[in-house]
């Protein structure tokens, strides 16, 4: 360390260190991706919201936007890890009506703001260009959609724990207090115990005992997976609230689908799209409570699926079904359990 405070650092103490250079220390180095930006982010949140300090230290539009214009063209995807007020997005929007561009953003953001400030920022920014003190001044809007997507929490997942134990396991986990003879013994004792329980959470618990939790997964529950739930934690210490996940979009995305299509017809929401494989999908998903399989397998004539005039290669269906049955012989399409397939991409880590 110098006088002035500073520390320096190198690969190996061999070597001879180094000391952090500040723009200042030299005179005649000018550097040469440097900019500077005036503008005032703070303003633009209060002339969106009509009031000041919904956000702390926001940064202006004008400085991602400059980095977006100078790197992206007019049809790349913007990442911003960390969304904070959702300058980004506004960036992105801004420059896409100035210039027509199509491009797209995903934003990451895990704070309370995310519900006040990020998303109604969105949505004003998309009504109108222009704004002042929380109101419109213009309505020049554009045409906009974006989806919001809530992952389950480490949280949410603990909260969704139900373990499945008898009484005699409580008694053999959770004795009372054994008499001991000796301060020594009963110290003893208690560390065993202690010993026992921690290598019987990790290695038994987690793994049989919770089995078939919500969290976890619970096969059952896909009899009527329009209403699968999680109780998932509000913000208020302790409390939850039984909250509807979305199961169709979850497996979407766990196998990859790039999807083509989303429809509900006869009661049925049918997913079609291709896998990373290239493979073209059809997933029919069904109350199965309301649709058994002799409704199903009318269902599936009725639609065409079984005709040449609608090809797949593989059909995800959740229950067991009859739809094998239902191919002709000069049809190559697999029939497969979407509970099967789900349950092995969440859990199968073998080749992780």
């Amino acid at each position: 360390m110098d006088q002035a405070g500073r520390i320096a650092w190198g690969d190996d103490e061999k070597k001879i260190p180094r000391f952090k250079r500040f723009l200042h220390d030299v005179e005649t180095n000018v550097a040469k991706s440097f900019f500077h930006d005036y503008t005032d982010g703070e303003k633009q949140i209060a002339a969106l919201f009509g009031v000041a300090g919904l956000f702390p230290t926001p940064k202006p539009t004008t400085l991602p936007a400059r980095f977006v214009s100078q790197t992206c063209g007019t049809e790349g995807i913007i990442l911003d890890f960390f969304a904070g007020s959702g300058t980004t997005a506004h960036a992105v929007i801004d420059l896409n009506r100035e210039d027509g561009g199509r491009r797209k953003y995903i934003l990451v953001e895990m704070e309370k703001y995310f519900d006040t400030v990020l998303v109604p920022r969105i949505k004003k920014v998309v009504y109108s260009k222009d704004w002042k003190d929380g109101k419109p001044v213009s309505r020049e809007g554009m045409s906009h959609m974006f989806k919001v997507l809530r992952l389950e929490s480490y949280e949410d997942t603990l909260n969704n724990l139900e373990l499945s134990r008898t009484v005699q396991q409580n008694k053999l986990l959770f004795p009372s207090d054994p008499s001991a003879s000796s301060a020594s013994s009963a110290s003893s004792a208690s560390s065993a115990v202690k010993s026992f329980l921690e290598d019987y959470m990790l290695r038994y618990m987690l793994e049989v005992e919770s089995r078939g939790s919500a969290s976890l997964l619970n096969l059952d529950r896909f009899e009527d997976p329009f209403n699968y739930k999680l109780n998932i934690a509000t913000g208020t210490a302790g409390e939850t609230k039984p909250t509807v996940v979305d199961l169709v979009e979850t497996f979407n995305y766990l196998i990859g689908l790039r999807v083509k299509t989303i429809d509900h017809i006869g009661g049925v929401r049918v997913v079609t799209g291709t896998n990373p494989q290239g493979e073209r999908l059809l997933i029919p998903w069904r109350n199965i409570k309301e649709m058994v399989n002799d409704t199903l397998d009318a269902w599936f004539r009725k639609q065409g699926y079984n005709t040449k005039d609608q090809e797949y290669d593989v059909i995800y269906v959740n229950g067991d079904n009859n739809l094998e049955n239902l191919k002709k012989p000069d049809q190559t399409w697999k029939v497969r359990l979407i509970e099967e397939e789900f349950l092995r991409r969440m859990f199968d880590v073998a080749d992780v």
